[in-house]
């Protein structure tokens, strides 16, 4: 990474948010009539339909912006119609408290086989947004912060015969929770288990034959969610058919390590700020007081920030994040290589005081699997928890840490090896971890699209990845460094995701195909 102006880092930051369904619209509260009761209940019977597009309607509206015609490049030509359906649904916060959330159900429509009888059902998890009012079930409206989300999905899985349920999640759209619980895996496997029993309970009078054929997938704190949800129905006995968590901060307490010893992640001053709220009315431990962790002038009111109304460039601009500047620029430890600097500056937000604390809790109570640098030791270790960090963000992260089952069910994860958003080396340890305690290779498959020397099931998308790296870069006026930071900026949010999502389709036929 190199150093990047301050109006590009804004941009980019908006860029990689958008990538991960970030944006910013109008929203209202709405009070929910409640006809039903408990986790996994509907709240309003039978789902209201957003929109029904043709199969004529849907290609026409991929055809129309820039977006939507790359994004059919790599889906391939739809083949089935979409009716898009609003769910709203009872589940748990993550304190267990008693709430509501809102889900799209995307049905295949049309004339094709594919796209008729009994369907497999996509579990879609989506990625981090700072966005209140995102909601999968009006990506087709003007402004709406999930549109470029919702329409690779539903381009890459309902358009091609898949019935899709994709939660917004608690504390998003119409969710009266006032905070969301980001990276909670309890609450967040919970969530997403509630969205699909309440979905199923609508099948039958929105035209969705249901196979039982269940695929879950979701990208970035998708991919960490779903892997929470493939836990979650694993414990309790329900059936997963494959699962393909892509870009996921799984190993998520590897990834606060790296940040609090010199490698934090692009994104970091939104990620923190959801994490510590998160974690906090998970576990009540993190801090005494927000001004524990962070500066004075953002600890007040940061605990209730996000997710906001407000788009999130007002927010860096109005001061209430800093866009890039995590910790301070002589912060100890500093950033473990010259291109990291650029986390490290005036107005950062989180105190030296608690970093120190930080680093000096890794010193005394390291967890092996999240050493650093990396070695194929700690990267393939099947104790990477055993370990009793005391501060209680590390204690949280450790707690949250999806290192701590064992899939019986085939995994493929996806991402790229030189991603500044989500650390690569979570899904090598990850997969590292379910590799130690016995998964069978055939059973657990990795995907680096950045590999191009591998040739398998997967080459055309690396292929395509290397491709869409080289137009973006040749399209990018200036000069050498100027084209590699805008490969940077887009790696993560618009690059990555869409040749894991139908690295994840092929995956997922390949599976159907085997009778696995």
């Amino acid at each position: 990474m190199t150093r990047l102006p301050a109006a590009l880092a804004l941009t980019g930051i908006a860029l990689i948010l958008s990538g991960c369904g970030g944006g910013d619209n109008g929203f209202a509260f709405q009070v929910p009539s409640v006809v039903d009761s408990g986790r996994g209940s509907v709240v309003t019977f039978p789902p209201e339909r957003t929109k029904q597009l043709s199969l004529n309607d849907f290609t026409s509206l991929l055809a129309s912006t820039p977006q939507g015609a790359q994004i059919q490049q790599v889906t391939g030509a739809a083949k089935c119609g979409v009716d898009i359906r609003y769910l709203e649904y009872r589940t748990v916060g993550g304190q267990g408290e008693e709430t509501n959330a809102t889900a799209a159900i995307m049905v295949p429509t049309g004339s094709d086989p594919v796209c008729n009888g009994q369907r497999p059902t996509v579990l879609y998890a989506h990625g981090t947004t700072p966005a209140r009012d995102y909601n999968l079930a009006r990506w087709t409206e003007a402004n709406q912060p999930a549109g470029g989300e919702g329409m690779i999905v539903a381009a890459m899985f309902a358009a091609q015969g898949y019935i899709v349920v994709a939660p917004n999640y608690a504390g998003y759209d119409k969710s009266t929770l006032p905070y969301h619980p980001y990276l909670n895996g309890d609450q967040q496997g919970k969530d997403m288990v509630d969205a699909l029993t309440a979905a199923r309970k609508t099948f039958s009078v929105i035209s969705a034959s249901d196979s039982g054929t269940l695929l879950i997938t979701g990208y970035s704190q998708g991919g960490y969610v779903a892997m929470a949800a493939h836990r979650e129905m694993q414990a309790t006995g329900k059936t997963v058919t494959a699962a393909a968590p892509l870009s996921a901060p799984s190993a998520i307490s590897l990834l606060t390590d790296y940040s609090f010893s010199g490698w934090p992640a692009l994104g970091s001053t939104l990620f923190t700020p959801l994490l510590s709220t998160s974690w906090q009315k998970q576990f009540g431990n993190v801090y005494t007081s927000t001004s524990d962790i962070y500066e004075a002038q953002f600890a007040p009111g940061i605990d209730t920030l996000l997710p906001s109304l407000t788009p999130i460039n007002t927010l860096y601009q109005t001061g209430k994040l800093p866009p890039l500047a995590l910790y301070p620029a002589n912060a100890v430890p500093g950033p473990v290589s010259p291109a990291l600097s650029i986390f490290y500056g005036p107005n950062n937000l989180v105190r030296q005081s608690y970093l120190t604390q930080a680093a000096n809790d890794i010193q005394a109570n390291p967890c092996a699997g999240n050493a650093l640098p990396a070695t194929a030791a700690s990267l393939g270790t099947t104790t990477p928890l055993n370990c009793q960090p005391l501060l209680g963000f590390r204690k949280a992260a450790v707690a949250n840490d999806l290192r701590n089952w064992l899939p019986t069910r085939p995994v493929m994860m996806c991402g790229g090896a030189n991603d500044p958003t989500v650390n690569f080396l979570s899904t090598r340890a990850t997969a590292g971890y379910f590799r130690g305690r016995g998964m069978p290779a055939a059973a657990l498959t990795v995907v680096d699209l950045e590999d191009a020397a591998t040739t398998d099931a997967f080459s055309s998308a690396r292929a395509g990845f290397a491709a869409a790296k080289a137009n973006l870069a040749a399209s990018t006026p200036g000069t050498p460094a100027d084209q590699a930071q805008a490969v940077t900026l887009a790696y993560h949010g618009t690059l990555v995701m869409p040749f894991c999502l139908a690295s994840a389709r092929g995956f997922f036929q390949g599976v159907l195909a085997s009778g696995l």
